[in-house]
């Protein structure tokens, strides 16, 4: 099967059916949610992964990252760090090169994580690097996810104030979606026909 390279706003727009996760949502705010959470995730092969912060109106202002959501197809937990900082546990799992944690722009995620804590990402797939081997141009998830399973994400809730004592049940929904979403696209890539090597180092002139 082949994809679109890009899609226009006009047909994001037009787009009838809106995505969801159907899943399980598990608020982690304790610890001892984050070790049950993680029982569940390390036995996993595969999951997708997103963090979201609090976003910053200020020039030079960089907030921690607030929320890392990591998510399968029937769960996705969504891991307060703001909260409850990053356990162990949680360490160990980032680190571990035998857990795929597919994402995207997860150079910035990652990034975001290591201003504070000393982490080694490992096991990280990048749908930016993998999407374009398949001959799909677009670089933002809402896009990609359009093309691939014509639906559109509401991105509404991008704005939120992630460190919120409560958060909001439509930011929860959001926060699922994108990791869950991430997951969602590499499988159905993987359905697919290997693509041609040569595709991966197509300089776009």
């Amino acid at each position: 099967m082949s994809y679109k390279a890009t899609i226009s706003k006009e047909e994001l727009n037009a787009l009838e059916e809106e995505a969801h996760f159907n899943g399980q949502i598990k608020i982690v705010d304790t610890r001892p949610k984050a070790a049950a959470a993680m029982r569940y995730l390390n036995r996993q092969r595969i999951v997708g992964i997103d963090t979201e912060t609090k976003p910053s109106f200020k020039k030079g202002v960089q907030n921690d990252v607030a929320l890392v959501q990591i998510a399968t197809l029937e769960r996705a937990y969504l891991f307060r760090v703001n909260l409850i900082g990053f356990t162990p546990a949680m360490i160990r799992f980032l680190e571990t090169p035998d857990i795929l944690k597919v994402g995207l722009s997860l150079r910035d995620d990652c990034r975001a994580i290591r201003r504070k804590h000393s982490i080694t990402p490992q096991g990280f797939v990048e749908l930016q690097q993998l999407c374009p081997a398949y001959g799909i141009k677009e670089l933002g998830l809402k896009n990609i996810y359009a093309i691939i399973f014509g639906k559109r994400m509401n991105k509404s809730s991008r704005l939120t104030n992630w460190e919120m004592k409560e958060l909001p049940q439509k930011a929860i929904d959001y926060a699922a979606l994108d990791a869950s979403s991430c997951l969602e696209i590499y499988n159905e890539l993987k359905k697919q026909p290997t693509p041609s090597i040569h595709r991966f180092g197509l300089l776009s002139l």
